[in-house]
Parts: structure tokens; C-alpha cells; sequence
């Protein structure tokens, strides 16, 4: 009978937990079509909510396996399902020019706020996941590279909250600027996809410059999606390395006994250690889901219902990774630092960018 208990709690706190996540990032979704709410957008509201639930009324303890679930399956799932909105074939036969200003844009957003990060002695896992939100496609990427690096759920939150609120404070920027700038809507359009940070930013961003600079904008913008692919295996090779080198033990030269216990046990931590480093399956499903998207004949129907699917997923997981958030325990400098540097990165890309253009 406790058996059977036990049982019924665990399938009523699993489907209770996707329950739960997915009514938040459905609340999320509907004040997002809301005027003044919908500059910031859904996942960023989502996350909010679930924040705010967890600071006034603490994590919901019966409900964590299912919010475990969405947090971390469930997120895997969006990252595949976002590979439909990359179409290889336009980016391959149309954006070649653009994906080279793209790999400068990503490897140059993470090699600057990496630095300014070490300047500041920032956070090491929030500033990692700011750069590739920043140059590679935001919350998205902040995805895509979490498990790799093995950032905590309440480090991750944090970090696309700040990358969004960044990219639409950008987007609104670049929409008045869009007037004033001397720059063709080819051009404009070239500058927003190149340097902005989500594609709903760019497509926010690029929207007053008419349909050519939309359509620029976009392509940019999926060049950079592109790079995510190989921008993860390079991470996993690193943080492999690492774990390696650290499972090293030097040699000082004296006699040490192999089989003791102690011995034995580290080598079975480190191994352990180095196993977390997991190869990450759910790229290539993204792979998959962009070959199947770019080049199988698809309705648009069934194209647009899973590119949505993908997008309220990835949002019902953010609320699950938004309620492991403590402010208390993200209080101080741990968060000011790394949006400092994420901040002065984003306004040297954005000017750099916008001068190799014009020039």
C-alpha cells in the first residue's frame, strides 16, 4: 500500500509540475500581447512570474519532478525544435558574406566579455552563457550550452532574463535610430542581424526598415544560429580538456601507493567528473530538425505549428529554471559584473558592426 502510495505521488507531482510550468508560460504568452508588455515578450514574463512566485511563496517542493522534467527534457526538446527555424539552405547559398560577420560577431562577444569578466572577476558561469547569449542567438544558445558547461538552473534563468531585457532595450534603440542613420535597408537590416542578440529582437529591430531589411536581418541572424552548432562542440571539447588537466596529479617525486583506498577513490571522482561532460545528443536532433525543415517538403501548417511548439516549450522551461532562482543568494556583485560586461560588449559590437558597414 505505501508502494502504491509513493507511486501515485510521484505521477501526481510529475504531471502537476508540467501543469504548473505550463500555466505560467501560458500567463506569460497572453500578457505578452498586451501594448505595453509585448517589447519584452513571453519568456521573458514567464520567467518573471516564476521568480516572483518563488521569492513570495517558495519553490512548490510536491511539484519538483515535474518542473525537473521541463526544465532540463523539456529544454532539450525546445533546442531541437528550434532547429526548424534555420533553413541551411538559404544561409548556405545566400549568406556566406554574412556568416563571416557573423563568426566575428560570435567570437568576438566571447572573447571580449570573457576579458571584461576576468577584469571584473565576474561570475565565470553567468558571463560563459552572456557571451554566447550575445553573440550566438540568446536564450536559445544559453540553452543549448547550459548542459555542456554544467551551469547551474538559477544561473541560466538569470542569464536569459538579462540577455532578453538587453536585446529589447537594443531593438527599441535601433528602431529610433532607423531614421536618422545614413544606412540603406540593406545595410540596416545587415547591422541588426549581425549584432543584436534574440531573432525576435532582430525581427523588432529590422521591421521599420521595410521587408528587404527584414529579410537581411533574418538571414544574418540565422547565419549565427548556424554557428551554434560547432560553437557547442568546441565548448564540450574545452570543458573535456579541463576535466582532464584537473584530474591530473603532479609528480613530486616521491613513492605513492596506487591501490590505496584514497587513491582509488579520487580516480573514481574524477572519472565521474569527466563523465558530466556528456556528449550533447540534442544538437544533433537539431541538426536533424534544420535538415528536415530546410530541404523536406513540409506544409507550412505543420512548419509553423512546430516552430511554436518549440517556442512555448522553451518558454514552460524557463519557468521551471525561473523558480530555482534565490535573489538572496544571487544578491551582490554576482549578477551587477557580468551584465557590466555583457552591457559594454553589446555597445562595442553594435558600434563596431555599424562602422565596418558603413565604411
Amino acid at each position: 500500500m505505501a508502494q502504491g502510495n509513493r507511486g501515485n505521488g510521484d505521477w501526481s507531482g510529475l504531471i502537476g509540475g508540467i501543469a504548473f510550468t505550463a500555466a505560467i508560460a501560458a500567463a506569460g504568452t497572453q500578457a505578452a500581447k498586451l501594448p505595453v508588455l509585448s517589447r519584452p515578450g513571453a519568456m521573458v514574463l514567464a520567467i518573471l512570474m516564476a521568480v516572483i512566485y518563488r521569492q513570495v511563496a517558495g519553490y512548490p517542493e510536491g511539484l519538483r519532478s515535474g518542473i525537473q522534467l521541463m526544465s532540463r527534457t523539456g529544454l532539450r526538446l525546445a533546442i531541437v525544435l528550434f532547429g526548424f527555424r534555420l533553413n541551411l539552405a538559404t544561409v548556405l547559398s545566400e549568406g556566406l558574406e554574412l556568416l563571416i560577420r557573423d563568426l566575428g560577431t560570435v567570437v568576438g562577444a566571447i572573447l571580449l566579455i570573457m576579458l571584461v569578466s576576468k577584469w571584473l572577476k565576474a561570475d565565470e558561469n553567468i558571463s560563459l552563457l552572456l557571451s554566447v547569449g550575445t553573440g550566438v542567438c540568446g536564450a536559445a544558445a544559453i540553452a543549448a550550452v547550459s548542459p555542456i558547461i554544467r551551469a547551474k538552473e538559477d544561473e541560466t534563468a538569470v542569464s536569459v532574463g538579462m540577455i532578453a531585457l538587453t536585446g529589447t532595450a537594443f531593438a527599441i534603440v535601433y528602431s529610433l535610430l532607423r531614421p536618422v542613420l545614413p544606412l540603406s535597408a540593406t545595410q540596416y537590416g545587415t547591422w541588426a542581424g549581425v549584432s543584436l542578440h534574440e531573432i525576435a529582437h532582430v525581427a523588432a529591430a529590422a521591421s521599420p526598415g521595410g521587408a528587404d531589411a527584414l529579410a537581411v536581418a533574418l538571414l544574418a541572424k540565422l547565419g549565427r544560429v548556424l554557428l551554434l552548432i560547432p560553437l557547442c562542440f568546441v565548448l564540450m571539447y574545452f570543458m573535456r580538456k579541463r576535466e582532464d588537466g584537473s584530474g591530473k596529479t603532479k609528480d613530486d617525486g616521491k613513492t605513492k601507493d596506487s591501490g590505496s583506498d584514497k587513491d582509488k577513490g579520487g580516480a573514481k571522482d574524477r572519472d565521474q567528473d569527466r563523465a558530466k561532460v556528456e556528449f550533447p545528443w540534442f544538437l544533433v536532433g537539431f541538426v536533424a530538425c534544420s535538415v528536415l525543415g530546410s530541404y523536406a517538403q513540409m506544409s507550412p501548417v505543420l512548419h509553423s505549428t512546430l516552430t511554436q511548439a518549440g517556442s512555448y516549450i522553451l518558454t514552460a522551461a524557463m519557468v521551471g529554471l525561473g523558480l530555482n532562482v534565490s535573489l538572496k543568494a544571487l544578491s551582490g556583485g554576482r549578477l551587477a559584473r557580468p551584465f557590466l560586461a555583457m552591457l559594454v560588449t553589446s555597445v562595442f559590437l553594435s558600434v563596431v558592426t555599424y562602422f565596418t558597414i558603413v565604411g
